[in-house]
């Protein structure tokens, strides 16, 4: 069993920055890789990046540049730094463990935090 608990959302303005964060609990040494999606309201969830414990990071083409995946095993805690945000970034964002891939897909996905949500004023 693996528990998420997301934090660091909230209500930003266009051009602001923002750290997620994702603390991973129980086995973790199951835990292949992380991913963060994100969704709105009347959509589906849409991938964002992924890590894997290795150190490999995915993102999908929207965002690379301006989002950045990474982790601190120690605290088992993945991070998702998201810089010059823009109001089309408004969404609740949710962090996911897998134990296996591809690491873009969110089938592969077997536990998900509770969501955190981003706001993102023009």
């Amino acid at each position: 069993q693996v528990l998420l608990a997301e934090s660091g959302g909230g209500l930003v303005q266009a051009g602001d920055s923002l750290r997620l964060s994702c603390v991973v609990f129980g086995r973790t040494s199951s835990v292949a890789a992380m991913g963060w999606f994100r969704q709105v309201p009347a959509k589906e969830r849409e991938f964002v990046a992924a890590i894997t414990w290795g150190g490999s990071t995915y993102y999908t083409d929207s965002v690379k540049g301006r989002f950045t995946a990474s982790r601190d095993n120690a605290k088992n805690t993945v991070y998702l730094q998201i810089n010059n945000l823009k109001p089309e970034d408004t969404a609740v964002y949710y962090c996911a463990a897998s134990d296996g891939f591809p690491a873009t897909l969110p089938t592969t996905y077997t536990y998900w935090g509770q969501g955190t949500q981003v706001t993102v004023s023009s």
